[in-house]
This record gives structure tokens, C-alpha cells and sequence, in this order.
């Protein structure tokens, strides 16, 4: 019997090549945004602004959260890049920075989804 030692692999298997690495500041800008995207109502405003921009009483009316709830997490999105609010007349107008940040909200979800 042959006892194998951590850290080392099974003869039939070649280890893979790492990872190439990224930069520090990187990892944790990702991380931040990460964060910023982990609450449901978050995600809910994501996916609303991936079909359409929307101004916050839109928002309020399509998921059945308070005003001031929307407007709260509405700038946590911002302040993290995710959203931007435009100025139109009395309403803000918010839209997706970029559609990257669907697709990671979109994965999640179906994801989930998958394994129900």
C-alpha cells in the first residue's frame, strides 16, 4: 500500500497549471462588488434594471419594497459602480453601468434555480 503525502498527486493525474494571479487590489475591488450585489433586494433591482431602465417608483411598484428601502439600496449599487442614476426632470433614472454585472446576477440566479 502506498500512503500518499498532502500536496502530492496520484501517479495517473498530472497537476494543472496555476492560476495565472491577480492583483491584490483587484481581488478585492471584485470582493466589494461581490458584497454589494449579496442582498435578494439588490439582486431584485439588478435583474428589473437588466430588462429596462427604471426611476426608484417603478422600482418601488415592481417588487413591493418601501421607497425608502429602493432609494437605500439603490445607493449602496451606486457608490459600488453597479448602477448609475441620470437626472430627468424630478426622477432619477437608473440603468446598469454594464451588462457584465446581469450576467453575474443572471448566473447566480439560474444557478439556484438549477437545483430546485
Amino acid at each position: 500500500m502506498t500512503v500518499q503525502l498532502h500536496g502530492e498527486h496520484s501517479p495517473e493525474r498530472q497537476a494543472p497549471a496555476p492560476a495565472p494571479p491577480r492583483a491584490t487590489h483587484t481581488l478585492a475591488a471584485a470582493g466589494d462588488l461581490l458584497r454589494a450585489l449579496a442582498a435578494p433586494v439588490r439582486i431584485a433591482i439588478v435583474l428589473q434594471l437588466q430588462e429596462h431602465d427604471r426611476c426608484v417608483h417603478e422600482l418601488v411598484e415592481a417588487l413591493g419594497v418601501a421607497q425608502p428601502l429602493i432609494s437605500q439600496h439603490l445607493r449602496v449599487l451606486k457608490s459600488a459602480g453597479v448602477v448609475h442614476g441620470e437626472r430627468h426632470g424630478r426622477e432619477v433614472v437608473y440603468r446598469l453601468v454594464d451588462e457584465h454585472l446581469a450576467h453575474i446576477v443572471v448566473d447566480a440566479v439560474t444557478h439556484v434555480e438549477e437545483k430546485l
